[in-house]
């Protein structure tokens, strides 16, 4: 995410000196890693073997800022199975928009890092013509990335081209090492019923599909409802993500308590202004974690649950709104 209006900047200084983030020495990058590796720990003494991908915020995987080839951020890539990357030829500066070719060869840097030490490349472009949605996937496979051509921004389609999934394979899946394709449909807004977007999601031959752990109505899915998509549509078993953000504290959420629209909690920044209910959070704070995780009424625990084979973590690059918030 690029936006980082002057208005937004304003009110994450205001928000500094109310919760006195503004004064501390905090390491943004180390505290997200260590949020990231305290999440992996947890999930694997619940189901050892759980995935975790974390999207964006690929600068993570190095100490050096900025600098692909500065010391590798070891544990943090010990606790990652793979690296979700948006807009990596595509959309990065608009939908069905070649990516700058600077951008990409910076964020290409960061993506190989992690193909050479066993982390998978998970790569969302935002691409609606047929020529751009297949050179996208083309340019993916060369770099030997698992990719997918989003045809909306949202992710609430499954998209009719091509006909069937890039590099379609009908062999079980049962490690992100095996996934050849995937889907990424968090978004149900578009089928009136739970059981319209499974039976979409699970009649197609995605390896790996990335999806919420709500449905429409806004009921947590459960371990039936997610063994009914096990299957692929032409053979083969597939592995089911949930997507959570971590980063950002959502308002439509199971989470979400009333008294915050009027009195929010000390470890909430501000509204994101492109996304209106989400909203920027000190993601160290230990009582944001404990929604997170930790207990049977915590977000991953519930995902955990409900039988995912792992977890898709969004708003990773939160610590560069807190970067630049202070000149950092």
């Amino acid at each position: 995410m690029k936006y980082l209006g002057g208005l937004f900047l304003v009110v994450l200084l205001l928000a500094s000196c109310a919760t006195g983030w503004e004064g501390e020495e905090r390491d943004f990058r180390q505290d997200m890693r260590d949020f990231v590796m305290g999440i992996h720990q947890y999930a694997e003494t619940k189901k050892p073997g759980f995935i975790i991908i974390p999207q964006n915020g690929h600068e993570l995987l190095t100490l050096v800022k900025g600098n692909p080839a500065g010391t590798a951020a070891d544990t943090y890539i010990a606790a990652i199975d793979g690296v979700g990357r948006e807009d990596l030829f595509y959309g990065y500066d608009g939908d069905d928009k070649p990516t700058a070719a600077e951008d990409t060869d910076a964020m290409v840097a960061y993506m190989d890092l992690a193909e050479g030490r066993g982390v998978e490349v998970l790569a969302t472009d935002y691409c609606s013509t047929h020529t751009k949605m297949t050179d996208s996937y083309n340019k993916n496979a060369a770099r030997g990335y698992i990719s997918f051509a989003a045809d909306s921004r949202e992710l609430d389609t499954i998209p009719d081209f091509p006909s069937e999934p890039f590099g379609k394979n009908t062999a079980n899946v049962t490690t992100l090492a095996e996934a050849k394709n995937f889907l990424y449909l968090i978004n149900p807004s578009e089928y009136s019923t739970k059981t319209a977007f499974l039976q979409a999601a699970g009649g197609t031959d995605y390896d790996l599909v990335i999806m919420d752990l709500f449905d429409i109505a806004g009921e947590a899915l459960t371990p039936t409802d997610l063994a009914a998509m096990r299957q692929k549509d032409g053979g083969g078993t597939r592995l089911l993500i949930c997507y959570m953000s971590i980063g950002e504290a959502e308002d439509y959420r199971y989470y979400w308590q009333d008294s915050w629209n009027r009195d929010q909690p000390e470890w909430i920044a501000a509204e994101n202004p492109a996304w209106k209910g989400n909203y920027k959070v000190e993601y160290w704070n230990t009582d944001w974690q404990a929604i997170i995780y930790g207990s049977t009424a915590a977000y991953l625990d519930r995902i955990i649950a409900a039988g995912f084979d792992g977890v898709y973590l969004d708003i990773i690059d939160a610590y560069e709104f807190f970067e630049e918030a202070l000149g950092l």
